[in-house]
């Protein structure tokens, strides 16, 4: 029988290929539905296009209607047989994940189902599933930030990093928190359908930027937003903080110098340094440099120049972009531009 872990040629394109979500009790909603409305708006461009669905989709339940942690009830499909065909097979995550990788049957039919599928995938803390029905025994995996220590603690033969967006390894994927699953979904489209349409799916659902699965989970300015220490952190100060972190990123150009920044938080400069390493554990410089950085790999991800990007995010010059980007990603900014 094939190893779910050695990826299979896909279906012919003229044949809709099957993509399976299980739901259990308590699952997130945005794990099951995210996913799925992916694929169901690249049918919808099919479809205006003259041409056959690409995908067949259908929710299977852990055990009967899948009530999510919303309060939301999903009717859904019986399982199916374990062999009867099926392209890919997605795993929910959610608050209910812990009781599904109790049910031994469950983790059975996993494992099994795992065996029919080209393609394995799971959601944010579905990646748990994925690892109970020992799917991920030496792969690379992630799954939502909240749960990784606990995720290494429980399965150590799973070399976790806690850090992309998604990860692939081999026909198996996983991905972090959430909306991270939308990502994850186009790039399965691209797989399949190429780089064309899953831009077209990513236009028509309003999704921002199609991330690719290195991007990390968390943004810099999201992760400046958060206090290092919120029982002492002055929320009136860190609100203004907030502020000034958009601000920011909208003028990458402009004089982001200790004085200026001060000035923009109506402070003085020794003041804010004091307040602002206090509320984020961070140097305003080294915040400066961080957002630069991010907004950096945007551009390089949707194909901009070095030169371009160094400009653009008030870098000054290559030589500070590249001295920055070492610093922060560990790489070059051309080297990370040709990865992704």
């Amino acid at each position: 029988m094939t190893s779910p872990l050695s990826p299979r040629p896909p279906q012919p394109i003229h044949t809709p290929r099957r993509v399976e979500t299980l739901g259990f009790a308590n699952a997130q909603i945005l794990d099951i539905t995210g996913p799925m409305q992916v694929f169901a708006s690249a049918n919808d461009l099919a479809a205006a296009a003259g041409r056959p669905a690409p995908y067949a989709l259908q929710l299977v339940p852990a055990a009967g209607p899948v009530q999510t942690s919303a309060g939301l009830v999903l009717d859904a499909a019986p399982l199916p047989s374990p062999d009867a065909a099926v392209d890919t097979l997605i795993l929910a995550g959610g608050f209910g994940v812990t009781a599904a990788c109790d049910d031994a049957a469950l983790v059975a039919w996993v494992a099994a189902r795992a065996r029919a599928a080209r393609r394995v995938a799971s959601v944010c803390s579905g990646a748990f599933l994925l690892a109970e029905a020992g799917l991920l025994d030496g792969r690379r995996a992630v799954t939502h930030w909240q749960r990784c220590a606990e995720f290494a603690a429980r399965f150590p033969r799973v070399r976790l990093d806690p850090d992309p967006i998604f990860i692939r390894d081999g026909a198996v994927w996983t991905s972090a928190g959430i909306t991270a699953g939308i990502d994850l979904a186009l790039a399965l489209v691209e797989e399949d359908l190429g780089r064309r349409t899953a831009l077209a799916v990513a236009r028509q659902l309003v999704v921002f930027l199609k991330r690719p699965g290195g991007q990390a989970q968390f943004s810099a300015t999201l992760t400046l937003q958060t206090a290092t220490n919120p029982a002492t952190a002055n929320p009136a100060v860190t609100g203004r903080f907030d502020a000034l972190h958009a601000w920011i990123a909208d003028n990458l150009r402009g004089d982001l110098s200790l004085t200026a920044l001060a000035a923009r938080a109506a402070m003085s400069a020794r003041s804010f340094s004091r307040h602002y390493r206090q509320a984020t554990g961070q140097t305003p410089a080294r915040a400066v440099e961080t957002i630069r950085v991010e907004a950096a790999r945007r551009m390089l991800e949707q194909g901009a120049s070095v030169a371009q990007t160094a400009a653009r995010c008030g870098f000054g010059g290559e030589d500070t972009l590249r001295r920055s980007f070492l610093r922060r990603v560990g790489t070059s900014p051309q080297s990370y531009r040709e990865r992704f």
